[in-house]
């Protein structure tokens, strides 16, 4: 492999670490509003945000960014490669971590609720000062988990002809016939930009079982 080989892979990781932040930026929003939802009280936005959930968690990812870029089309709605999967990751994205920090929220302690309903405090401030930092400190390694997972699954990208880093190594592989090489290469730059995620969930992970002793 030569230089502009590896180069040419690296602006494939250059395109896959962009579609991760770009999935879970966004999917943190769309997560957040979904976790607030499911979490309302309101049975009607409770059963939407269910089916929603139930809907990106029983189908493979795949499936749903083949949908989000032929199916659209079907209906004339023409997106570019990079709109498509960014949309799709998404779209993915926010069901997963809306459930995740439904969990979170979930798991704090109701006497936190009261107390704060007890000072009168409305909605708005009761999720943002007293429930909300509680959950998101509970749900951290969950979601750096989710994040790991969600590096990784840029992969599946190239169904749609997006080239991120697994389909530039295909092409360079295709074009040198060393596919042990290129890959061992590719796998090797995923693994950097997964594991140093995966150990800093561990300790985030310890951390709060320590702190609960």
């Amino acid at each position: 492999m030569n230089l502009g080989e590896f180069l040419f892979l690296l602006s494939g990781l250059k395109w896959t670490v962009a579609l991760s932040a770009i999935a879970f930026v966004f999917g943190c929003a769309g997560g957040l509003a979904i976790a607030l939802m499911r979490t309302s009280g309101i049975v009607p936005l409770e059963r939407a945000t269910a089916g929603y959930i139930a809907l990106f968690q029983g189908t493979p990812l795949l499936m749903q960014l083949f949908v989000v870029y032929y199916g659209l089309a079907l209906l004339g709605l023409h997106l570019n490669a990079w709109v498509a999967v960014s949309l799709g990751f998404t779209l993915h994205a926010s069901a997963y971590l809306g459930e995740i920090w439904r969990g979170a929220i979930q798991a704090v302690p109701r006497g936190q609720t009261e107390a704060s309903s007890a000072l009168s405090l409305k909605y708005v401030s009761r999720m943002k000062d007293v429930v909300l930092p509680q959950a998101l400190r509970i749900s951290l390694p969950a979601t750096i988990g989710f994040l790991v997972q969600l590096i990784k699954g840029t992969s599946l990208a190239s169904i749609v002809g997006f080239t991120e880093l697994a389909r530039a190594g295909n092409m360079v592989s295709n074009q040198i016939f060393k596919p042990l090489l290129v890959f061992g290469v590719v796998g090797i730059l995923y693994f950097l930009m997964c594991w140093p995620l995966s150990l800093y969930g561990a300790h985030l992970e310890r951390r709060l079982a320590a702190a609960e002793r």
